[in-house]
């Protein structure tokens, strides 16, 4: 979409103007430090192009994939890229959830006040560089300016010549012709789009010696997307002779995914070991806890999204009957040789369960859980083959839940934060739950994603009449029908099924309870291959009050009130932090500790900043307990405890792994070390080491305390 057409003025007028400044008065050339802000992306309106060029970004990612290998620069195949199932399941399904909202995605405009405010709390310092921000977008089907480097799609990679495609294309310069069988081009479709400088090379336009990256692509969380978007930033620069340029990316502060990449295959890609299915020949392994994310684990991020589930709280139900389902997205499968998404995920997960206890008291930790999405399995069970995989009606027909734990052999997060959706539904029915929030941490922004297919996949498990605004509904999300829901979801389906005991086909039955006639519900499966995602069996009915619990055995559902086990309560969606200031602040402040940088009310930020306020140590029977406090911390990894027997004596550390940060550079942090079990009557040395995430470490202490029985009756 143009730019006229975002109403995006004030960010518009910002970047137009060209350099953000903040300039101390002694400095005349100051260094320019290039920010890039990623998003996840897509399109503000959907259309057949704007499908087309998010597919076609998609596939520039992934070299090994048959569409980068075969297809991009090909012209014979450029109209078939929207022939293929996945994009045959997408076009319908994109087509309901943009009409349910009008028409219009507001990610876009909400991503694009975020930047705003980023850029408007970076104005209120002056530091020892200026600063040049632009966006980026994982897929910007709509603006391929916002795609990481529009020019690597246009211009044919050198050596790239498929054998069997008739005739390369120097250029990619598709818009249209033969799509969907039509011999126009798409309407203002301009054959150029690719040829145009993207946020990159806009930087380096402007004079930037560096660039800093910082994400929101899954809401802060390390992934692979993102790690995508690095490798074309670095290809682009060295594509333009800026190849020694340092890049930081604020997420993965000391390069984690990059360091712990797989070497061998030197071309491997999680595509590569999805077709040998096996992992890579050589793979590094760098330990994940001394490497956190420090955009996961501040703070003001938990805040965001526990203010978030609280609005989707229904406040005549206790606390104690009220359960937060914390929903997220998985890996690309075969990813996790390198990615920490889940991990990331989990941490903050457990941030905002235990903000949500402090905040609630009534709320009981085990009504708190996480989960995720289906995926592909054998499906003998159901009457596929045999062997090998196939989508299934026990996982939803979906296959985006490989929430692999890093490093591990596929291995989901253990108990609480492992289930897959339906199980967690089912597990907090069963505990009398009477009104559960569905939380999404890796979504911080409304799109059609939370907004739509988010509803109807909770929906058809636990009902339409049971969502908390059923009967009053919300015309302004959702106009002229005020819910997100479908007839049934799985809209993409083929709605004919072979006729049982005969020849031909009739319609099929999406209806829980049946339709009357000889075609049952849910509808059977069509073939006795690998069941395809358009196959109607995979199809379910938004019901009144959802499958869980419900058995057509029992009888007919009650269109009115559940029966047999249905779920009786009520659920809501989360509201994502969107266009909330502190979203572009909390990124602005980490951007601002890298340098020095002066606030408008002399307050110096300086970089990899931990206050420590307070560092005692308590005795006890047999053991000591040490406590600190930290008034401010900036970019901190965490803490190490050592211990010794002497004063001036020598410290050993005591503390098994990294005790990992709390706070954030503007809220405080309390922690506590027990250290057990020591010997009676003898006095210990503590010194407490800060270590922040660029490795640079800082001891305090001593402090010191005399172990004994007695001393538990002493005044602290």
């Amino acid at each position: 979409m143009k730019a006229e057409k975002r109403k995006w003025g004030k960010l518009f007028l910002i970047l137009l103007t060209g350099v953000i400044l903040f300039s101390p008065v002694s400095v005349s050339a100051q260094t320019k430090v290039g920010v890039l802000f990623a998003v996840h992306g897509g399109f503000d309106q959907f259309s057949r192009q704007h499908l087309w060029d998010a597919s076609a970004q998609m596939f520039s990612y992934e070299p090994n994939h048959a569409v980068y290998k075969t297809a991009l620069w090909c012209p014979a195949y450029w109209s078939t890229f929207l022939e293929q199932e996945q994009a045959l399941k997408e076009i319908p399904k994109y087509e309901f959830e943009y009409a349910r909202l009008g028409g219009n995605d507001p990610f876009g405009m909400l991503t694009q006040q975020q930047l705003t405010d980023l850029i408007d709390e970076l104005g209120k310092y002056t530091c020892n560089v200026t600063f040049e921000v632009d966006w980026v977008a994982w897929m910007s089907g709509d603006d391929p300016s916002h795609y990481v480097y529009p020019k690597f799609i246009y211009n044919k990679p050198a050596g790239w010549n498929p054998g069997f495609c008739p005739a390369t294309s120097n250029y990619m310069n598709y818009c249209g012709v033969g799509d969907n069988g039509s011999s126009d081009p798409w309407p203002g479709c301009d054959p150029q789009r690719y040829n145009v400088d993207g946020p990159v090379e806009r930087l380096l336009n402007k004079g930037v010696s560096q660039i800093i990256l910082i994400d929101l692509t899954v809401g802060g969380m390390r992934f692979s997307k993102t790690y995508d978007i690095l490798k074309k930033v670095k290809l682009c620069l060295s594509d333009k002779g800026q190849g020694s340029m340092p890049i930081k990316w604020i997420n993965d502060y000391n390069n984690l995914m990059q360091n712990s990449y797989p070497t061998d295959p030197t071309t491997w890609t999680p595509q590569w070991s999805y077709g040998q299915n096996k992992g890579p020949n050589v793979d590094p392994k760098v330990p994940l806890a001394t490497n956190p994310n420090p955009v996961t684990t501040d703070l003001i991020l938990t805040t965001l999204n526990v203010e978030g589930i609280e609005e989707g709280m229904n406040h005549s139900v206790p606390a104690s009957q009220t359960g937060i389902l914390l929903l997220n997205h998985a890996l690309v499968d075969w990813a996790e040789y390198f990615d920490p998404k889940i991990d990331d995920t989990v941490a903050l997960n457990q941030s905002i369960e235990a903000s949500l206890l402090a905040r609630h008291p009534g709320l009981d930790a085990a009504n708190i859980v996480g989960a995720y999405m289906g995926i592909k399995e054998n499906g003998s069970a159901e009457g596929g083959p045999a062997t090998g995989v196939e989508l299934t009606r026990n996982m939803r027909g979906e296959n985006l839940g490989h929430a692999w734990l890093y490093e591990t052999s596929k291995q989901l997060p253990v108990g609480k934060w492992g289930y897959r959706y339906w199980n967690a539904l089912e597990y907090l029915k069963s505990r009398g739950i009477q009104h559960i929030v569905i939380g999404f941490p890796q979504i911080i922004t409304d799109s059609v994603l939370q907004l739509v297919e988010i509803p109807n996949q909770i929906g058809k498990e636990i009902g339409i009449k049971t969502w908390l605004k059923w009967g009053t509904f919300d015309f302004i999300t959702y106009p002229g029908v005020g819910h997100p829901f479908a007839d049934y979801w799985g809209i993409w389906v083929n709605t004919q099924c072979n006729v049982i005991g005969g020849s031909g086909t009739e319609p099929c039955c999406f209806q829980m309870g049946g339709c009357g006639g000889s075609q049952p519900y849910p509808p059977l499966r069509q073939t006795s291959s690998a069941r395809p995602a358009l196959d109607p069996s995979l199809a379910y009915d938004l019901s009144d009050y959802g499958h869980l619990g419900y058995s057509t055995a029992g009888g007919a559902p009650n269109p009115n009130a559940p029966v047999q086990n249905q779920y009786t309560g009520t659920w809501e969606m989360y509201r994502p932090a969107n266009a909330d200031p502190r979203v572009g602040e909390m990124l602005a402040q980490h951007i601002l500790s890298e340098f020095t940088c002066v606030s408008t009310t002399t307050t110096t930020i300086q970089p990899t900043l931990i206050t420590i306020d307070d560092f005692k140590a308590a005795a006890g029977n047999r053991k000591v307990t040490i406590t600190w406090t930290t008034a401010s911390e900036i970019d901190n990894a965490g803490f190490n405890i050592y211990r010794s027997t002497e004063e001036d004596g020598t410290y050993t550390k005591i503390n098994a792994e990294l005790i990992p940060a709390k706070g954030s550079p503007s809220t405080s942090a309390t922690y506590q070390f027990i250290d057990q079990p020591l010997k009676n009557r003898r006095t210990y040395w503590y010194k407490l080491e800060d270590i922040d995430l660029k490795g640079e470490a800082t001891m305090h202490g001593p402090v010191s305390a005399k172990t004994g029985f007695f001393s538990i009756f002493k005044k602290k």
